[in-house]
C-alpha cells in the first residue's frame, strides 16, 4: 500500500496552466506598450526633427516606416505562430521590438532611427493580433467580455494615452525616453512569456513558404505608404511617380488577393471573410479606428498650430478620453454579457457621432475645458463598440483560424488608419484652400469693414513706423488671420465629415449575429 502511493517523481508531470490573469497580464504588457510607442512618437515629431536638422516631412519617416513594417507583419501573424509555435513566436518578435527601441534611443542620424523604427514595427506588428487570439482561445466563453475589456485597455487606452505620455517626456526630458522605457518592459516580458503562457496546441502544419504571397503583400503596403505619405508634398496625381506607385499597389493588392485565395499554401486565408461575423466587424472595427485616429491626430494639431499649445498640453487633452475609457472598462464586462451586443454596437456609434460633431464647434477662443467633454463622449463610444466587435468579430471562427482572423482584423485597421490619417491632413490642406479662395473676397477696398479693419491696425502700426509701411503690415497682418479662419473651418469641416461617417454606420451593427452566443453557452 506504501509503494503503491508513492509518486512517481520520474514520471514526466503536466504542466500546471497559470492563471488567467496572469496570462492576459503577460501578453498584454508588451502588447500595450508597442501601442503605447507608436502614439507617442507621434508628438514628438518636430522635436526628433530639430534633433537632427531634418524637416518635418523627412522626419515624418519615423511615422510612416514604422507603420509599413507594422502592416506586412500583421497578416503573417497565423502563419508564423503555426511556423514557430506561440511561446517561441512571442519571444522572439518581444526580443526584435525591444532590438528596435534601443536602436532608436542610440540613433546616431535620422536614417538610424528609422531603421530601428521598421525592427520595431517588425517585433511589435503581431503583438495586437496574437495578444487578442490568445485571450479569446483562453478565457471560457461568458468571460469573453472581460476578456475583450482586458485588450481593450491595452490596446485602445494605452493608444491614447500615448501623446500624452509622449508630450510630457519631450517637453519634460528627452525624446530619448520614448523608447528607453521598453527596454525593461521588453526583457521582463520574454521572462512573463517563458513561465506562463502554454504552447499552442492545435498547430497546423507549414509545407512550404510563400514567397509569392509574401512578396505581393510587401509591395502592396510598401507603395501605398509612400503613394499616402508623400502624395500632399507633391501634389498627388499631378505627380508622375505619384500615379505609377499606386498603379503598381492597385495591381500587387489584387495580385495578392487572387494569388491568396488559389494558393494551397496562403499565408493567410482570406476565406475567414465568408463568415459575416468577421466581414462586417472587420469594416466596423476599422471605421472606429478610422474615427479615433484622425480626433488623435487632428485635435493635437489644431491646438498647437492655432491655438499655441506645447505638446504636453495638447497630449493632455486627450487625457479625458481615458479616463472615460478607464470607468467604461469596469462595467462592459457586465453589459456585454447582459445586453445585446447589436444594440451596444450602435449606441456606440451614436456616441462617436455626437463627439466629432461636438469637435466642428471648435473655434480660437476655446478654453481647455471645451474639449473635455467631447473627449469623455469619445472614449465612452470607443469602448462600446470596440469590445463587443472584438468578441462579435472572432467569435464565430474556428479556433484554428483566431491567429489569421486576428491578423487580418488588424492589417485592415492598420490599413484604415493610414489611409485616413494621410486623407484627414489632404483634407485639412485642400479645404483651407477653398475657404481661403472664399474669404479672400472680403479682403477688398469695397469692403467697408475690411478698410475699418486695416484703417485701424495701419493707425496703430504707424507710431512706430511710416504710414505706407504700417498700412502694408496691417494688411500682412489681416491676411494672415484669414489664413488661420480658412484653416479652422477646414478642421470644423473634417470633423462633421467624420461624425456623418459614424451616424451612417450605426444601423450596420444589427445586421452581425449574435446567436452562436446562446448555442455555445448551451453547449
Amino acid at each position: 500500500m506504501q509503494l503503491s502511493n508513492r509518486i512517481d517523481l520520474k514520471a514526466p508531470q503536466e504542466p500546471h496552466p497559470a492563471p488567467l490573469w496572469l496570462v492576459a497580464f503577460t501578453i498584454l504588457l508588451p502588447t500595450a506598450f508597442t501601442m503605447l510607442a507608436t502614439s507617442a512618437t507621434n508628438v514628438a515629431i518636430p522635436h526628433i526633427a530639430g534633433f537632427f536638422g531634418s524637416t518635418l516631412d523627412e522626419a515624418n519617416w519615423v511615422i510612416t516606416s514604422y507603420m509599413i513594417a507594422n502592416a506586412i507583419l500583421i497578416p503573417l501573424t497565423g502563419w508564423l505562430e503555426n511556423l514557430m509555435g506561440r511561446v517561441n513566436f512571442l519571444k522572439v518578435f518581444i526580443t526584435i521590438f525591444t532590438i528596435g527601441s534601443i536602436i532608436c534611443a542610440l540613433a546616431h542620424s535620422l536614417n538610424f532611427l528609422v531603421i530601428g523604427r521598421i525592427i520595431q514595427g517588425i517585433g511589435g506588428g503581431p503583438m495586437m493580433p496574437i495578444s487578442q487570439a490568445i485571450l479569446i482561445a483562453a478565457f471560457p466563453f461568458e468571460k469573453r467580455g472581460v476578456a475583450m475589456a482586458l485588450f481593450g485597455f491595452a490596446v485602445m487606452v494605452f493608444s491614447i494615452l500615448g501623446p500624452t505620455f509622449g508630450g510630457f517626456i519631450v517637453d519634460n526630458s528627452a525624446w530619448q525616453w520614448i523608447y528607453l522605457i521598453n527596454i525593461p518592459v521588453g526583457i521582463f516580458s520574454v521572462i512573463l512569456v517563458h513561465c506562463n503562457v502554454e504552447e499552442l496546441k492545435e498547430r497546423k502544419p507549414v509545407q512550404k513558404t510563400d514567397t509569392i504571397g509574401l512578396i505581393a503583400l510587401v509591395i502592396w503596403l510598401l507603395t501605398m505608404q509612400i503613394v499616402l505619405d508623400k502624395g500632399q508634398q507633391y501634389d498627388w496625381f499631378d505627380t508622375d511617380w505619384i500615379c505609377w506607385l499606386t498603379g503598381i499597389s492597385a495591381s500587387a493588392f489584387a495580385f495578392f488577393i487572387v494569388w491568396e485565395l488559389e494558393c494551397k499554401n496562403a499565408i493567410v486565408n482570406l476565406r475567414v471573410f465568408k463568415d459575416k461575423n468577421f466581414f462586417i466587424g472587420t469594416i466596423l472595427g476599422s471605421s472606429v479606428n478610422m474615427i479615433i485616429y484622425v480626433t488623435i491626430v487632428l485635435l493635437p494639431q489644431f491646438l498647437q498650430s492655432l491655438m499655441g499649445y506645447t505638446a504636453m498640453l495638447s497630449g493632455f487633452s486627450l487625457a479625458p478620453r481615458v479616463i472615460s475609457c478607464l470607468v467604461m472598462l469596469l462595467f462592459i464586462g457586465k453589459m456585454v454579457e447582459k445586453i445585446d451586443n447589436r444594440i451596444l454596437v450602435s449606441t456606440g456609434f451614436v456616441f462617436l457621432a455626437v463627439s466629432t460633431f461636438m469637435y466642428a464647434d471648435l473655434n480660437l477662443s476655446i478654453s481647455y475645458a471645451y474639449v473635455v467633454l467631447p473627449n469623455i463622449l469619445m472614449g465612452i463610444g470607443v469602448i462600446l463598440v470596440f469590445i463587443p466587435i472584438s468578441a462579435l468579430c472572432l467569435g464565430t471562427l474556428p479556433k484554428s483560424e483566431l491567429s489569421n482572423g486576428a491578423g487580418l482584423h488588424s492589417l485592415s485597421k492598420c490599413v484604415m488608419t493610414a489611409f485616413v490619417v494621410s486623407m484627414s491632413s489632404t483634407l485639412v490642406a485642400r479645404l483651407s484652400q477653398v475657404h481661403q479662395t472664399y474669404l479672400v473676397e472680403n479682403m477688398s477696398n469695397f469692403n467697408l469693414i475690411f478698410q475699418n479693419r486695416i484703417s485701424h491696425f495701419a493707425s496703430g502700426f504707424s507710431n512706430t513706423m511710416a504710414l505706407n509701411p504700417a498700412i502694408h503690415k496691417a494688411g500682412a497682418l489681416l491676411y494672415k488671420q484669414l489664413l488661420v479662419q480658412s484653416k479652422l473651418m477646414a478642421y470644423v469641416d473634417v470633423f462633421e465629415i467624420f461624425a456623418l461617417i459614424a451616424i451612417c454606420l450605426f444601423p450596420l451593427a444589427f445586421f452581425l449575429n449574435v446567436d452562436f452566443k446562446k448555442n455555445k453557452k448551451s453547449a
